[in-house]
């Protein structure tokens, strides 16, 4: 198992590097640009940015991509940077605490629909990609064991007595005129199992099992391929996915749609070489914190109207150059520019500017000035080597302003359970319990923020 976290470590790679990269730019020219992807200057490049190959000392390094990479007999983590101690080793168990907190973070996102993330995990899986098979094949197998979807649908079909209608030409050009009178042909509507969502189903379920290697998920994929034995092995699409729609009968499926949803739309599988074993689920990391920023104060934060990436407007006349903040925040009357910065901060204590970037006070600035809005926050995750409570302030006057205070105020959110790091779960335990003390810290730090007592 290969660790890699963003920009950080290098380890070796013991294998040619050519089918790996082969493999990796395929995956990037089929990425999803309309999501996570979408990147104005990356949709140019067709040579994959997910690792870089360094091939003087056959290692390998990461680049802002976190998931998985299953890759022939190789299983490469990519980690996030916030996680990354020199000195620290990171087992198994620790990788797979990493891996949790990804999913959290996943459950609050809303630019990928991550199902319900309150479901206990088992025994302690091998990685991310692992973790995911687990949750989506435990709830289908149960769900299918007590209930299997059927769609209502309009069936043709030859029947010794009468249902539905009589479709009386067919029935004297096809069978009476033929000496066949006693079939009669009817239409009806009927539940039919072998429908779209059940494909769907199976359809995922045959590509999970062939590339786990996980023994009690391929268990679990095992008794659902079981189950939906009368269903047609047929070939989907991420798209025909999305269009499945359902009644309130049937909104427990709600929830294995969209893990299948997932798998479809965010990871790549495919017959390379004729070889199976070959998976990725990537996604970029500063735009999944960005997302679970939002999403956490959508959820969580009474008081807080949450809108993100706000109607754009352009820094000058010609709207060549466009701004768009991560979040406008209203608190009653009140608006603020929220934005989220997906870096290390605070590593060195003699810095003056806190690690906060030039170009970022820049970029804020030119917001303040475009929006007319006069107070701007800046959120950077905290790391697992650094974590304070205060803040850094910077006061600018705004000369066109009639000398008007602009106020920026950059903030580290507890993000992470260090906890759970040095004391990580193996028995079978629900995320919501794993991460509720974490939650209520970041709870109690943003309403600090956006919400102080003496306002």
């Amino acid at each position: 198992m290969i660790n890699l976290f963003e920009y950080q470590n290098k380890q070796e790679f013991k294998s040619s590097f050519q089918p790996l990269e082969n493999f990796l730019d395929d995956i990037w020219n089929k990425r999803d640009k309309s999501c996570y992807y979408s990147d104005s200057e990356s949709d140019k490049i067709e040579v994959q940015r997910f690792i870089q190959f360094i091939h003087k000392t056959n290692e390998l390094k990461s680049n802002k991509y976190i998931g998985v990479i299953h890759f022939e007999n190789h299983k490469i983590n990519l980690l996030p940077k916030i996680f990354y101690d020199a000195e620290r080793n990171y087992s198994p168990e620790i990788v797979n605490s990493i891996q949790n907190h990804i999913m959290w973070w996943l459950s609050y996102c809303r630019k990928i629909k991550f199902p319900n993330y309150q479901t206990s995990l088992g025994s302690i899986k091998s990685d991310f990609f692992e973790i995911l098979i687990y949750l989506f094949s435990k709830y289908t197998r149960e769900l299918l064991s007590s209930s299997i979807y059927q769609q209502h649908e309009e069936i043709d079909n030859e029947l010794s007595f009468i249902k539905g209608r009589l479709n009386t030409n067919e029935y004297i050009t096809e069978n009476l005129t033929k000496g066949r009178w006693h079939k009669l042909n009817c239409t009806y509507d009927a539940f039919v199992l072998d429908n779209k969502f059940n494909q769907i189903i199976r359809f995922v379920t045959t590509l999970l099992f062939n590339v786990s290697g996980n023994a009690e998920n391929k268990g679990y994929l095992r008794e659902i391929l079981f189950i939906l034995d009368d269903v047609s092995d047929t070939q989907v699409t991420a798209d025909e996915c999305a269009n499945i729609q359902f009644n309130p009968m049937f909104g427990e499926f709600e929830i294995v749609r969209d893990y299948c949803y997932l798998f479809l739309n965010n990871s790549i599988s495919f017959d390379y070489k004729n070889d199976l074993k070959l998976f990725a689920f990537l996604l970029p990391m500063e735009y999944v914190f960005e997302d679970f920023i939002f999403g956490f104060i959508d959820k969580e934060i009474e008081g807080v109207k949450a809108e993100a990436q706000a109607g754009s407007k352009y820094l000058d006349l010609a709207k060549n150059f466009s701004l768009r903040p991560d979040l406008i925040l209203e608190i009653g009357s009140k608006k603020m520019i929220a934005d989220t910065k997906y870096k290390i901060i605070y590593s060195d204590d003699k810095d003056p500017k806190k690690g906060i970037s030039q170009s970022d006070l820049y970029q804020m600035l030119a917001y303040a000035v475009r929006f007319n809005i006069d107070e701007i926050k800046l959120f950077y995750p905290d790391t697992i080597k650094n974590y304070q409570e205060e803040k850094s302030e910077i006061k600018i006057k705004d000369e066109l302003a009639d000398g008007k205070d602009v106020i920026i105020k950059s903030y580290q959110l507890p993000i992470i359970n260090k906890t759970l790091l040095s004391q990580p779960k193996t028995e079978e335990i629900e995320l919501s319990i794993i991460f509720n003390k974490t939650k209520t810290k970041l709870i109690e730090r943003i309403k600090e923020i956006l919400l102080p007592t003496n306002s």
